[in-house]
């Protein structure tokens, strides 16, 4: 893929948003506490926007999303030790990390839309919660909390149109 950093697995992230402009995170089934933003690995001959697409739909069951804005280049993160071991056994190969897309939707469905069981793969979140930009970084596990920056700092324009009744100090 074009851009794409040797050693690092190709992968996107969704950034999906509500009328309210607060920003859908889920807290993961192995890890928790750690919530995070839906992403996934993009497959053989997949597009980034494609893979963004059906990730968001297997991991949340949300169809109901359009991409209002993409990350131009790819933003990568590594691997602490004990992560990297574990995925470099399940996923096969070296990987010292991660290479990125991000995506940001809006969510234009009902909230009964979302299922974090969708039967299509194993579930990787117990809950989900609308949280604001800052949240999404503080909650973040820290080796992915720099690229949470980036992403919150690039999408920062249409997260904070429409929010002028809500105060909050951003941290980007």
């Amino acid at each position: 893929m074009e851009g794409l950093p040797p050693g690092y697995r190709a992968n996107v992230g969704v950034c999906l948003i509500n009328d309210d402009n607060m920003v859908f995170v889920a807290s993961r089934l192995n890890v928790p506490g750690a919530w995070q933003m839906p992403q996934g690995g993009i497959e053989e001959g997949e597009d980034p926007k494609s893979a963004a697409i059906r990730e968001l739909k297997e991991e949340t069951g949300v169809v109901s999303a359009e991409i209002i804005a993409e990350v131009p280049e790819w933003l990568t993160y590594d691997f602490p030790p004990a992560v990297k071991a574990k995925v470099n056994r399940l996923w096969g190969g070296e990987w010292h990390g991660q290479a990125q897309k991000w995506f940001l939707m809006r969510f234009g469905g009902d909230e009964s839309e979302i299922n974090l069981a969708t039967g299509e793969t194993d579930p990787e979140f117990s809950e989900w919660k609308w949280a604001l930009p800052e949240e999404v970084v503080e909650q973040a596990v820290d080796y992915k909390r720099p690229t949470y920056e980036e992403v919150m700092k690039t999408f920062q324009p249409h997260l904070s149109a429409g929010r002028a009744t809500k105060c909050y100090s951003a941290k980007w």
